[in-house]
């Protein structure tokens, strides 16, 4: 029986879900995809629900003052998919099904979640979200959306239930902007963000849990254009 897509949406909508979309997880058995994949964890996937807020300007405008504000302003937003995510895994249990969530994106554990070597997580939630077709990569590494640029923060449902699937809504991963624009390369601070495309995620994690004990710093997507 395929479960109500529509009527899953409209939940974490009603929850304080600004988007949300649903990504195959056979997506995740691409030969370009060379993350972790979830059926690792769940042999039974179907679905992979993408859940995600949009992050206040007000927090991010000011930055780099403000740090504090920008952090717990993040925490409230992951705070708030922890329980959209909860409730609507718990409701696919009660209907029979299996139900994960994945920890969110740039939770407060920071990289307790993560391999410690390669910080990479259990799955990619962006590559999630660029399947469920929320968006494209920028050259930040940072999942842009058509509407809010970076300005986001993601979570999803691992499940077996099966549901009626979003697609990608561009064939490439980059947004082609960025060519142009780098205006994140050249702001990084401890330059973390290459104008070929590679990133150092060591590096960033190193300026915000040392450097900045623990604070966020959220320039990439403070000067973001998108």
């Amino acid at each position: 029986m395929r479960q109500d897509t529509a009527e899953i949406k409209e939940q974490a909508r009603r929850l304080g879900a600004d988007f949300v979309g649903v990504a195959d997880a056979a997506g995740f058995l691409n030969p370009g995809y060379t993350g972790n994949r979830p059926q690792e964890f769940m042999p039974g996937i179907r679905s992979v629900i993408v859940v995600g807020v949009v992050i206040p300007k007000g927090c991010v405008q000011p930055l780099p003052k403000g740090r504090p504000e920008y952090t717990n302003t993040l925490m409230a937003g992951t705070a708030t998919l922890r329980v959209i995510a909860f409730r609507i895994a718990r409701d696919l249990e009660k209907q029979g099904y299996l139900a994960a969530l994945v920890p969110t994106e740039g939770s407060e554990f920071g990289m307790w979640y993560a391999d410690r070597e390669t910080l990479r997580a259990d799955i990619s939630l962006k590559y999630a979200a660029w399947l469920a077709g929320l968006g494209t990569y920028g050259l930040n590494q940072l999942l842009i959306t058509s509407e809010t640029g970076p300005r986001i923060r993601m979570t999803a449902i691992l499940t077996d239930a099966p549901l009626d699937t979003d697609h990608p809504k561009e064939e490439s991963f980059v947004r082609p902007e960025c060519a142009a624009c780098q205006k994140c390369v050249k702001v990084c601070p401890v330059g973390a963000i290459s104008a070929d495309g590679t990133f150092r995620p060591q590096a960033c994690r190193d300026f915000m849990f040392t450097t900045l004990g623990g604070l966020r710093c959220g320039m990439c997507i403070r000067v973001c254009p998108l």
